[in-house]
């Protein structure tokens, strides 16, 4: 069962590097320049933009497979149209009862920050990265609207 994981890890890192060679850079983001926030126990309490996200286009970043690449690992029964969902992570079903908004946020900015060994990207952090692509570096995954909007979504998900 230990080698079936670690082939299943391993397949999702290379996967989600892939993803990355072939992604363009968040669309709004081009200077890559991360918005300071505060991490307050498990969380970060306020928004990166100060407003609230939009949880449709939430939605269409956690379906899409050239932006947040969620669906690559994660399963999201409430996204039944889309094939070939992971099994790695939790289902997306129900993420907005498990975690609060604030939770949600630091998950999605830095996972490593609850698990150090985690193979989920740090969708918002520039710093302290390894086997980054030049083209890449000092830019985030998404921008802080879009990780607005995708805690926008995954709230909705009771």
């Amino acid at each position: 069962m230990l080698l079936k994981v670690e082939s299943s890890r391993l397949l999702c890192a290379l996967l989600l590097s892939l993803g990355g060679l072939l992604a363009l850079p968040a669309e709004g983001n081009a200077q890559g320049a991360v918005k300071p926030y505060a991490v307050v126990g498990d969380a970060i309490p306020a928004s990166l933009t100060g407003k609230p996200g939009d949880a449709a286009r939430g939605r269409a970043i956690v379906a899409n497979r050239q932006v947040g690449l969620c669906m690559l690992c994660h399963s999201a029964s409430v996204i039944p149209e889309e094939k070939f969902q992971g099994n790695l992570a939790p289902d997306l079903a129900g993420a907005g009862s498990r975690w609060k908004i604030g939770e949600l946020r630091l998950r999605i900015v830095d996972a490593g920050r609850f698990n150090a060994d985690t193979i989920m990207p740090a969708y918002y952090k520039t710093d302290g990265l390894t086997r980054v692509a030049s083209n890449f570096a000092g830019k985030t995954i998404l921008s802080a609207e879009q990780i607005e909007d995708v805690i926008a979504y995954l709230a909705t998900l009771k």
